[in-house]
This record gives structure tokens, sequence and C-alpha cells, in this order.
């Protein structure tokens, strides 16, 4: 096997003990979100597996010297011979350089989509809140209390009141 290609094995053998799964799952909030994860999980893991069994060992070398004894050393040396001058080509990577731009750009976007998903949950979380204070109080709650809290309708109320616009 090549060095590159073991290299590459080790990586994501070493990058998945770093991926906090668990974590990263119970950021998730719909079920289509957890679906979702769970395939890239799983796609994750059986490449990682795939890489780690089938990449990251050295082949068994051959025992020439147990085939001379069964077939008999002429066709076997006529093999060994063939097998001696063939060259296997080592692996060059010539997709990593194309997408490493396209996945770095892919990890800003992450990030900033993320930024903006803390803050509207942060926003949402303040507006439930609100909500429920407002849930609580409503059955005891003056028209000037509301207003207190939402001057913006009080304004559009007295615009339509003063222009003698009742709605129909």
């Amino acid at each position: 096997m090549s060095g590159t290609v073991k290299k590459v094995a080790d990586a994501a053998f070493k990058a998945s003990k770093n991926i906090d799964w668990d974590g990263m799952a119970k950021l998730l909030v719909s079920d289509e979100a957890r679906k979702e994860f769970s395939s890239l999980r799983r796609a994750f893991e059986e490449v990682n597996s795939a890489l780690q069994t089938k990449f990251s060992q050295e082949p068994e070398p051959i025992d020439w010297e147990y085939y001379r004894k069964g077939i008999g050393p002429r066709l076997v040396n006529i093999y060994k011979e063939a097998y001696d001058s063939v060259e296997i080509p080592k692996f060059v990577d010539t997709v990593t350089p194309q997408y490493k731009p396209k996945f770095d750009s892919l990890l800003v976007e992450l990030k900033e989509a993320e930024e903006k998903s803390l803050k509207e949950s942060e926003r949402l979380e303040k507006e439930i809140v609100e909500v429920q204070e407002l849930k609580k109080k409503i059955s005891t709650m003056t028209a000037n209390e509301y207003f207190e809290k939402h001057p913006e309708l009080r304004k559009k109320f007295d615009d339509e009141i003063r222009n003698d616009y009742w709605g129909y």
C-alpha cells in the first residue's frame, strides 16, 4: 500500500476520535435534522471503517517457496519475474486540491450559519419567555399596560381611531 493512503487512513481515524457526535446531536432540534445527522454519522463511520480495514494494512508478502513446492519452480519463477517487473503506481491525490477550497468556504458558511442560528435561537427563547409572561398576565392586564410594552400598536390604534377607520 502506498504511504499516502496509509496517511489518509490514519488521519481519518484520528479525526473520528476528535468528533463529538453526541454533543452535536444535542444541538439538533428537528426530527428531520436528527435523521440526516444519524445518516451522516453512519456514512462517516462506514467510510472510516473501510479505510481502517482495507487501506491501513500492508499486503502480506508472497511466499514464493510455498508455491514452488506445490506447483513447481519453473511456473512460479515466471510469475515471480512478471510480478517483480510490474511497478505499481503510487497514489497521486488530484481530487483534494480541487475540493479543499470549496470545503474551506463551506466551513466558513457553516460557521456563519451556526452563529446566525444561535442568535435566532436566543431571540426565540426571549420571545417564548415574553409570550409565557403575557399568557399569565393577559386576564388581569389593562390596555394601557399592554400598550406600554407595545407602543407601536398604541400608535396604530390611535391613528385608526383618529382617521375613523374601524377595519371594514
